[in-house]
């Protein structure tokens, strides 16, 4: 399998093909729909014979809906492809070798069930001749799929995407109501259910929007989010409540936090409890060390590294979410934190830390950030990743700086059904 939705076949040329719809040790028939010099995408049509590590998905919709690409891979077969591929971007992108990238690299931990597991979705939006639809997106990447449930959101709410969707098609239709996207976020252990619709600034239908969403789902917070710019550069332009608390609420470990719409949580509780539990293990923090976090979001690490470290420096870049900070913060009366709004690099903190934690994106750590962290006088980083080739880039960029190296990879699975996979790394003084 690939750190992807597709399994690897080679051609009569040793041609690597990517082939959607098939499972490592298939035998299948497919169509090619892209060909490159050095590889090509194929879309399996029929399985021939099928891999040994092949199940039948228990989501009807797998195969045509784009959330859980994996489904049809046994569980031991996911979570062996995860670490594999984990130990694979080490030795090749990181450039460790194998030896060492295998021995770095510890078995990849379970966060749960692996179906129900998320407390978040998102529904895409389409329209034809004048006909409002809402529904997951389709596999590959175009059109959506219209579901009854998402068998990966939280099983006490598994009417809620047929419940919202059949609502705002309705209003839609008969409003205009111009909808780019609808998240649908919820807790098991708060019962809070938050509806944040998606679109551009202008005219809107508030109190209908609010009330058919109550009668369909009776959320306890409706939102709107207003978005400028272009498609592949959107900007929050304004944040409106409809109807209940305007902000959705969920229990982590012992602390409860408040997300508004427009900011990153993760959208497995139970994974989320899991990587903190695993930063606060490798780092250890004492009360009379100095901490930063970095990334951090609306708090995930920083309420707990405050709980323990004398002092926390917390950084984010994103508006909504150094507001949902400052509130995390100000509800667990917690006052030994210094928020800071902006870059990582721009606005790094000017102090000495003693444990750092960085929580990237997707993109990773800059040059510099990786420069300036291993110009502090730190004992141990935490580096929770949520991609293994970003992550093996940056530590082969904190062993060419000579501070800092790698004594242990922890892959999480986060998203079971998916490629996708989290990893904590400590780092400790070279």
């Amino acid at each position: 399998m690939t750190y992807g939705p597709d399994a690897v076949a080679h051609d009569g040329d040793g041609r690597a093909v990517f082939v959607s719809g098939a499972v490592a040790g298939d035998r299948v028939r497919a169509v090619v729909d892209r060909e490159e010099d050095r590889w090509a995408h194929a879309r399996a049509t029929e399985v021939l014979e099928a891999s040994p590590d092949r199940v039948r998905p228990a989501c009807p919709y797998a195969g045509v809906c784009g959330g859980c690409p994996w489904a049809a891979l046994s569980r031991d077969a996911q979570v062996a492809a995860k670490r594999a591929g984990v130990v694979d971007a080490l030795s090749r992108v990181g450039r460790m070798g194998d030896g060492r990238a295998e021995a770095l690299v510890a078995p990849l931990e379970s966060a749960g069930d692996p179906w129900g597991y998320r407390n978040k979705v998102e529904l895409a939006v389409s329209r034809d001749r004048g006909r409002v639809a809402l529904g997951m997106h389709a596999a590959g990447g175009e059109g959506i799929v219209r579901v009854k449930g998402c068998m990966l959101l939280d099983k006490a709410h598994a009417g809620a995407v047929k419940s919202v969707a059949g609502a705002l098609s309705y209003l839609s239709n008969s409003h205009g109501l111009d909808l780019e996207r609808v998240g649908i976020r919820v807790s098991r252990r708060t019962r809070d259910v938050e509806v944040a619709l998606w679109d551009r600034p202008g005219a809107f239908p508030r109190a209908q929007a609010a009330k058919v969403l109550e009668d369909a789902l009776r959320p306890t917070s409706v939102v709107r989010v207003m978005q400028k710019g272009p498609a592949k550069a959107r900007r929050i332009a304004g944040v409106e409540c409809l109807s209940g608390a305007g902000s959705w609420g969920e229990l982590v470990g012992d602390e409860r936090m408040r997300v508004s719409a427009p900011s990153f949580f993760q959208v497995n509780t139970r994974g989320a409890e899991r990587l903190v539990e695993l930063v606060m293990a490798a780092l250890d923090p004492r009360d009379d060390e100095e901490a930063m976090d970095l990334y951090c979001g609306a708090g995930t690490f920083t309420l707990p590294l405050a709980r323990r470290a004398g002092f926390v420096s917390a950084v984010e870049s994103y508006g909504p979410a150094v507001r949902d900070l400052r509130r995390n913060l100000e509800t667990a009366g917690l006052d030994n934190v210094d928020p800071i709004g902006g870059d990582a690099g721009r606005e790094f903190p000017d102090t000495d830390a003693d444990v750092i934690v960085v929580d990237p994106p997707r993109a990773g750590l800059s040059a510099d950030v990786v420069r300036r962290l291993s110009e502090q006088p730190a004992r141990a980083i935490a580096y929770v990743s949520c991609d293994p080739a970003t992550l093996a880039r940056d530590l082969a960029r904190f062993e060419q700086a000579g501070t800092f190296a790698p004594v242990r990879v922890t892959p999480v699975d986060l998203f079971p059904q998916t490629y996708h996979v989290e990893t904590v790394t400590l780092l400790e003084r070279a």
